[in-house]
């Protein structure tokens, strides 16, 4: 069969990764609800200890999509077979910030078929949890992103590097890259920038991962999706530019009306 079908590809249809990629590990049927991970939260965004979400989108349509959120912003998303992970964060440690609450996620959590990072600060592009994703997995990142994840792409990890209006199809996928209210900026003064991003991830569901972001977004373009990821507070003693907060987060569920919005 074609290899290149489980190829990232462009909004015209180019394949993005100029490797070929390797075929997915078996697929397996989906329950619906997500595996039974403990999820913790970081200081920096400490929350009450998650549970498996499970959605079952509009009314007849089978339940075949599963979400594990990990703590912070870090999600696993299941739909129909292939696995997606969001700004992977699955150590004890960032930096300085320690786990507060719940254990390690377990090895597990690295395991995905293709994983979206939003933008370049360090506890969304995390090398050291990026260091424990599979080798087959591919790698969406912003564009200017290569320097940085050069070594995660030394390990056979497939980096193709993408900016809002791209459109990468992957194992039944649709993902639409989106422009995230954020600095897309490793840290001031960095070499490494790139644009903040959103993903519009569509398969059997439709499920919107935001990144970080301020209010100013394109609502039309997530308009009615099954699942809404929303990013709620900032950092540090204040929120900040470029976050929501609890007003501005149920605001942007008042315009999108997703079926469910995980906060």
């Amino acid at each position: 069969s074609d290899w290149s079908e489980n190829r990232p590809r462009s909004q015209k249809g180019e394949i993005l990764d100029p490797a070929p990629s390797r075929r997915m590990a078996a697929r397996q049927r989906l329950s619906g609800s997500a595996d039974e991970g403990a999820a913790a939260a970081a200081r920096l965004a400490p929350r009450p200890r998650p549970s498996s979400v499970r959605t079952v989108g509009r009314v007849g349509r089978a339940v075949t999509a599963s979400l594990t959120w990990w703590g912070h912003s870090t999600s696993t998303w299941q739909d129909d077979g292939t696995t997606v992970l969001f700004d992977p964060v699955l150590t004890a440690r960032l930096g300085h910030l320690r786990r507060v609450r719940g254990p390690i996620p377990p090895p597990s959590a690295a395991h995905a078929d293709i994983v979206l990072i939003s933008h370049l600060h360090a506890d969304h592009t995390h090398l050291p949890s990026l260091r424990l994703i599979p080798a087959s997995a591919v790698l969406i990142a912003p564009a200017g992103s290569g320097r940085l994840l050069k070594p995660v792409a030394a390990r056979g990890v497939k980096l193709s590097e993408v900016e809002p209006g791209d459109l990468v199809e992957f194992g039944g996928l649709q993902i639409r890259v989106l422009a995230a209210d954020h600095d897309g900026r490793r840290h001031p003064g960095s070499p490494h920038r790139g644009p903040a991003l959103g993903y519009l991830v569509a398969g059997s569901y439709r499920c919107w991962y935001p990144g970080d972001t301020g209010p100013h977004l394109a609502f039309e373009d997530v308009a009615h999706v099954d699942i809404a990821l929303l990013p709620v507070g900032g950092w540090g003693p204040t929120r900040g530019e470029g976050h929501l907060d609890a007003q501005q987060a149920a605001e942007a569920v008042r315009r999108t009306r997703p079926d469910r919005a995980v906060p």
